[in-house]
């Protein structure tokens, strides 16, 4: 695969979705629930997800899509050249507040990321990062991130996980709060990842993220210097759910090893 090929092709169709997204706040959705009643997905998801897998599949018939809503094929390996695609990643943003919601991609071969994106639709902040080139916004590159201490930081993460509850001891956690400047939620992962890749946020922590959710993100994050793993130390995981953990590279190890208590 030629990343000086797929590249510009990638950030074309990322465009034109999100161009399509924009459009459609002017229609009656779709809104349907999938594992919970705070699990949602609109027409918009499905039709935006559809619209990649025609591009991509036009562009080289090959190519394997693993996205968020289904539309795509069957995925039992990242061998080969796969897209990860989370057509709208933050739904509940895209419905209720018409922001705060992101398309996000990552092209990996054979398990490798090579081409990562997380476009912030309603601010038209196209992120992404290619393996070994960089990252950038908008084409102004994200600088390499400097070591920074738990005490200046900032990080997001879900209230939910410093109340008691079943994945993760919230005792330390709530120890982590009162250590940090502060904490952050945006509710839409990528643009969570892409906020500690630009140094906004510091860290960002999830017990219950999906590959389409950090795909792209992860790749952006490596170029500028932040670690990603599960709250394990281990590797993302790419085909199942996961905990994952994104951070400045002076933290990540801190806080795994002092604060993440998982039950």
């Amino acid at each position: 695969m030629g990343i000086a090929e797929v590249h510009p092709f990638a950030k074309s169709i990322i465009m034109e979705a999100g161009e399509r997204i924009r459009h459609s706040f002017s229609e009656k959705w779709k809104i349907e629930t999938k594992a919970d009643a705070n699990d949602l997905v609109t027409n918009i998801d499905r039709e935006t997800e559809l619209f990649f897998i025609k591009k991509i599949k036009e562009f080289d018939a090959s190519f394997k899509i693993f996205g968020e809503e289904g539309m795509g094929e069957k995925i039992d390996s990242l061998d080969g050249v796969v897209w990860i695609v989370d057509p709208i990643d933050g739904t509940m943003n895209f419905i209720r507040q018409h922001r705060n919601f992101a398309i996000s991609i990552g092209v990996y071969v054979d398990g490798i990321g090579k081409l990562g994106y997380v476009y912030d639709v309603m601010r038209n902040q196209l992120y992404y990062g290619i393996d070994g080139q960089g990252a950038f916004m908008n084409e102004v590159p994200l600088k390499l991130l400097k070591p920074i201490s738990l005490e200046k930081s900032i990080i997001g993460m879900n209230a939910i996980w410093v109340t008691p509850n079943k994945k993760i001891e919230h005792e330390p956690m709530t120890d982590l709060i009162r250590r940090i400047r502060g904490t952050r939620s945006y509710g839409s992962a990528s643009l969570e990842i892409a906020s500690v890749a630009c140094g906004r946020m510091d860290a960002y922590i999830s017990l219950r993220l999906s590959p389409w959710d950090i795909a792209g993100g992860a790749i952006i994050a490596k170029e500028v210097g932040a670690i990603t793993s599960s709250l394990k130390n281990e590797s993302i995981n790419l085909s199942n759910q996961d905990t994952f953990i994104v951070a400045n590279p002076g933290i990540h190890q801190e806080i795994i090893e002092n604060y993440i208590k998982l039950k």
